[in-house]
């Protein structure tokens, strides 16, 4: 009797554990699982084990709320599914081997605040509805394949802090609404196609730590009020087709654009594939 009574409460046990994340979460886990090659990725999941002991997977309360599987080898597209991760925070699934887009169901995470998709193979043009996350405030897409404009919606994350979409094939200019991402610290666009002049509303961003333009098709001027930008340590607009060539600059004095002329033309690298 008391082996008997001993076995349903192990199984009861396991119940509970599995229990403890929804069945919508855990099937959206599966899906992904199997629609990246779950079985071959460095390291893999026991899908009979409890949720919560799964590689990059933190549940909180009963919830996925962190999804981090870069550097593992997932080779496949994003199944619609993840969607139902309505309680995620942070999404990476960076430097793996993801093709197709980016499914619009991510928009189901109301409290996303980190999205790092950078070092796949993602095509197409970036969805403009990412620009509905409004919770964002990291965004990685770098080194991918996306094509097309930056959507002039990405200026609705007025919470970005940091925005990366270097090393693609975007065309066109910067959005001029660039200045309503107003905490923005990181702004990355190097090794791009982007042509027109750098807009001048890009001097409201008081937060400003980094901007990088580097090999694109810029033309004009580097305004010269970016130099009054105190938090401002990072300027890299090498390569491009500015009335004047300007060295990579990381300094945090005053009257700094005067140190951007230059005698040198640093570049930046490209990491295309």
């Amino acid at each position: 009797m008391k082996t008997i009574k001993l076995t349903f409460l192990t199984l009861l046990f396991a119940c509970v554990s599995f229990a403890s994340v929804s069945n919508s979460e855990k099937e959206a886990l599966i899906a992904l699982y199997n629609s990246t090659n779950g079985s071959e990725w460095d390291t893999t999941w026991d899908l009979e084990a409890s949720i919560d002991t799964w590689y990059g997977v933190v549940v909180l309360d009963s919830k996925v709320v962190s999804l981090n599987l870069s550097f593992n080898n997932l080779q496949g597209t994003i199944p619609a599914d993840i969607g139902q991760l309505t309680n995620l925070q942070v999404l990476n699934l960076s430097f793996n081997k993801l093709n197709g887009e980016i499914p619009e169901s991510i928009t189901n995470m109301k409290d996303l605040y980190s999205l790092q998709l950078f070092l796949n193979r993602f095509e197409g043009e970036i969805p403009n509805w990412i620009g509905n996350i409004t919770s964002l405030e990291a965004l990685a897409l770098y080194s991918n394949k996306f094509t097309g404009e930056i959507p002039n919606s990405l200026t609705n994350l007025t919470q970005l802090k940091s925005l990366e979409l270097g090393s693609n094939y975007l065309t066109g200019s910067i959005p001029f609404n660039i200045n309503n991402l107003k905490v923005l610290k990181k702004l990355s666009l190097l090794d791009n196609q982007l042509d027109g002049q750098i807009p001048e509303s890009i001097v409201e961003l008081i937060n400003l730590e980094e901007l990088i333009l580097s090999s694109n098709n810029l033309s004009g001027r580097l305004p010269f009020e970016l130099s009054q930008l105190s938090n401002l340590k990072l300027v890299m607009v090498s390569d491009n087709a500015l009335t004047q060539e300007y060295v990579t600059v990381e300094d945090n004095t005053p009257h700094k654009m005067s140190l951007f002329l230059e005698d040198t033309e640093v570049l930046a690298s490209s990491v295309k594939e």
